[in-house]
């Protein structure tokens, strides 16, 4: 029997985006025509005002173009209202961001479990979660930590784990290693990858660095709002550490507690390990009635 084609998640089509400043008129892109797939881990590289912030902003629903249009799924997001925008990024999409983005206030567990809250998630349920993906990054031990209690390093896999725990269909990560030092930013994006690669998540990864392409399976480049390249890619990582092409050296530096990375299937019974004799809740303030799906219509 043949295989199935991967399903398009992300279609653009004449997208052109302009901004005024003054008089002048900035044209950050062109004319960009482009097609995503399920699953596949893009990497658009680009110099500083090449457009690719730009373009991640459209694909995101971040920005309305000027003209085109941008799909996911079936849904035409570069129409949808900002309410609407923000109900569907919460449904369906996760961003990992070069400054991390995280609650000062709150805790490792606290920062994952906020995207639950807008999936209805109960309190009880959110926790199982939170804790699970903690431990597959390899911070069980820093659950109860604040940002500040953590290295770069550190908050970047909370910011991962925040990303992928509500199991997105579409996770953007904006310049992911930008504050890293080369052994953390090997280890961040080989779970990045692993994560995608295990339930066919589509990752979209913008950067300046050329040496990410080298995890993405396509690499798109932008120069002055064009593509002017977008070619399939042989990555170094295929998610798992037995087909791991890079060097030994880079194998020593697996992320910590690497017999924990399995992410849990949302469906099932989570078996946690004991992380304190009575860890705290999570604050009472964001606590949500029993409830699993928000309302709406999915169109993926």
């Amino acid at each position: 029997m043949e295989k199935s084609q991967p399903k398009k998640v992300i279609r653009v089509k004449d997208l052109r985006k302009i901004y005024r400043i003054g008089d002048e008129r900035v044209v950050a892109l062109a004319k960009i025509n482009l097609e995503i797939l399920q699953g596949q881990i893009c990497c658009i590289v680009g110099t500083s005002g090449s457009g690719k912030s730009t373009l991640l902003n459209q694909l995101a629903g971040l920005e309305k173009p000027t003209k085109g249009s941008v799909f996911i799924g079936r849904t035409k997001i570069s129409s949808l209202s900002e309410n609407r925008l923000a109900e569907f990024r919460q449904r369906h999409l996760g961003f990992i961001f070069q400054s991390y983005n995280l609650m000062p206030t709150m805790t490792a567990l606290e920062n994952v479990s906020l995207p639950l809250i807008f999936k209805g998630a109960s309190r009880s349920r959110r926790k199982k979660a939170a804790l699970s993906m903690l431990s597959a990054v390899g911070l069980k031990k820093r659950a109860f930590h604040k940002p500040t209690q953590m290295s770069g390093g550190q908050q970047q896999r909370v910011g991962i784990a925040r990303a992928f725990v509500t199991r997105p269909k579409v996770i953007f990560a904006d310049e992911p290693t930008g504050n890293l030092d080369t052994k953390t930013t090997s280890e961040v994006m080989k779970m990045m990858v692993r994560f995608a690669r295990k339930h066919r998540q589509t990752l979209i990864i913008v950067t300046h660095d050329p040496e990410l392409a080298d995890y993405a399976d396509r690499v798109i480049t932008l120069i002055d709002g064009n593509i002017t390249s977008d070619v399939s890619h042989t990555t170094i990582y295929d998610g798992t550490e037995n087909c791991d092409k890079s060097s030994t050296d880079d194998k020593k530096d697996a992320v910590e507690s690497e017999d924990l990375i399995e992410i849990p299937d949302s469906d099932s019974d989570i078996v946690l390990p004991k992380l304190m004799e009575d860890p705290p809740a999570l604050p009472s303030d964001i606590d949500l009635p029993e409830e699993t799906e928000i309302k709406g219509d999915s169109s993926l």
